[in-house]
């Protein structure tokens, strides 16, 4: 059983669009955030790569 922290992309900003089909802080699906801790860290590394493509293929930037 591993005690690393989770790593995690959220940025305080919840709001999930429902038009976008994610969250407008952090880029993640509702079916992502619901499931992030039983993700693998590999699981999460590859959503967190994918989600500045997701805010650029809508034309938004990613929060900071």
């Amino acid at each position: 059983m591993s005690t690393d922290p989770i790593k995690s992309p959220c940025k305080r900003l919840c709001a999930v669009d429902g038009r976008l089909g994610f969250c407008r802080g952090c880029g993640r699906t509702l079916k992502e955030i619901g499931g992030w801790s039983q993700l693998s860290h590999d699981e999460r590394d590859v959503i967190m790569g994918e989600l500045d493509g997701r805010f650029a293929d809508v034309g938004l930037v990613a929060p900071e």
